[in-house]
Formats: structure tokens, sequence, C-alpha cells
């Protein structure tokens, strides 16, 4: 009867240690974006937000970055400014990409 209790414990415990950590989903998200919008040249790819939403046990990271069309075009300081776009990547518990929307952000410009 113990055997049979530890056996479970164990299986418990490796189901936890089985979980992705934060750092290993935000590489995962990172290298989504690289991959998938490797011929647009993201560049300055960024964390943004980071969530782990436990009744789907997935990560949702809200990855930044800059594309060369991002560039503003004006005078004086706000001619060099870059805008950057920002997505929402869905990691599941295996680190794999599972989603990428869009993320609005109030008051972009």
């Amino acid at each position: 009867m113990g055997g049979a209790n530890t056996g479970n414990i164990s299986a418990s415990n490796a189901n936890e240690d089985a979980k992705m950590d934060a750092k290993t989903a935000v590489a995962a998200a990172k290298n989504a974006v690289a991959e998938y919008f490797g011929e647009e040249g993201p560049t300055n790819i960024g964390l943004e937000e980071l969530e782990f939403d436990e009744a789907s046990d997935r990560w949702l990271i809200t990855v930044g970055f800059t594309r060369s069309w991002d560039a503003r075009h004006g005078i004086g300081a706000l001619a060099d400014a870059l805008r950057r776009t920002y997505k929402v990547v869905v990691i599941d518990s295996n680190g794999k990409a599972v989603s990428i929307k869009n993320r609005e952000v109030a008051g972009a410009f």
C-alpha cells in the first residue's frame, strides 16, 4: 500500500517538474518570432509581457520587435524613433508556439 502511494507522489512531482519554466517559454517565444517573421528582418526582439494561464497550461508572452518599415519619417528627434510591433505568442507545455496574434497597445501611433 505504501509503495502505490509513493508512486503517485512521484508521478505528481514528475508532472510538476515537467512544466516549462518562464525563461524557457520566453526563449521559445522569441525564437518563434525570429523564425516566422524572419523574412521581414525583425530586430530588437524583446520580452514585453509574460503571463501563465493555468487553465490552459500555456504561456502568453508578448514579444516586441521592429521591422525595417517601422522607421518613422519626420523632423528632429522623432525622425530616428522606431515604432515596435507587438505579438502575443502562446507557448504550450512542450515549448511549441501554437499561436501568434497582434497585441494592440493603447496610445500607439
